[in-house]
């Protein structure tokens, strides 16, 4: 996978060198590439951003060096505006609150992309006609990791990156571990809830113990156990995915987990 990352603060992505994504990226599995917006702004000051049309507080980033910056990125050798080819398989990924939710669903999918180009805007963000002119070159998502404001979309970018990564061939030791995410798409035991705790050695620590049916070898038990503390956990945390869950995916069992945790069995939530 090639990511190209757009930006006026290059700096603020040292951290994809580092951990699973920074030996992935040592390995060529992953190629990254961070473009300093301001390369593109052609004033003594570097200047990319502008008052907005029709006033209100704030400064908006200017067309011109993010319109620059598209051709040089995704030109293919040529300009991004020429009618030639767009690089197969490419997207243009634009953080900001006004964007569909991020989840681990958009995760699995843009795993599967071979190139994407995120575009880190500042300030009130990017001059609308960038996005719009770029939907008329190649696919664009706009995407939000949140309900909240953040300084710019480099930190939305950083998150967008670990999600999307971890879910490449490779990239986790363990390829599992990625089965039972919290918020998984696949059809595991964990399907739709949060994970629930974990628990390492000693089997005593400061007076707690591990639960005891995490040392009994007994597979099935254990399984049971996750599941129902995924439940629990999910019932107090994400009640909005208990109420998500189809009818058909719940047992016995999960109806009487979800009960004592003060759901009906219809998985609505009747105590929160």
């Amino acid at each position: 996978m090639r990511l190209d990352i757009i930006t006026i603060f290059p700096e603020y992505f040292a951290p994809v060198q580092v951990s699973l994504i920074g030996k992935a990226v040592q390995r060529g599995d992953i190629s990254v590439a961070v473009h300093d917006l301001r390369a593109w702004a052609h004033d003594p000051h570097k200047t990319v951003d502008d008052t907005p049309f029709g006033g209100g507080p704030g400064m908006v980033m200017r067309p011109e060096p993010w319109g620059e910056a598209l051709d040089a990125v995704l030109g293919n050798g040529g300009e991004f505006r020429a009618q030639g080819p767009i690089p197969e398989g490419a997207e243009l990924i634009v953080p900001t609150p006004a964007g569909a939710r991020f989840d681990q669903s958009a995760a699995a999918e843009l795993a599967g992309i071979p190139r994407l180009v995120f575009a880190c805007g500042r300030y009130e963000g990017i001059d609308a006609r960038v996005i719009s002119y770029a939907r008329t070159r190649l696919p664009v998502r706009e995407l939000s990791i949140g309900d909240y404001v953040l300084a710019g979309g480099e930190p939305a970018v950083l998150v967008m990156i670990e999600a999307i990564c971890r879910l490449l061939p490779g990239v986790l030791g363990n390829a599992e571990s990625a089965a039972d995410d919290s918020f998984g798409a696949g059809a595991g035991a964990m399907h739709g809830l949060v994970e629930g705790p974990a628990y390492t050695r000693p089997r005593n620590w400061r007076g707690l113990e591990v639960p005891e049916v995490l040392l009994s070898g007994n597979h099935g038990a254990i399984a049971r156990f996750r599941r129902d503390e995924a439940l629990r956990r999910t019932a107090l945390t994400r009640p909005d995915l208990v109420a998500a869950l189809p009818e058909e995916s719940l047992s016995a069992r999960d109806r009487q987990v979800l009960s004592e945790a003060g759901f009906a069995s219809s998985g609505e939530d009747v105590a929160h």
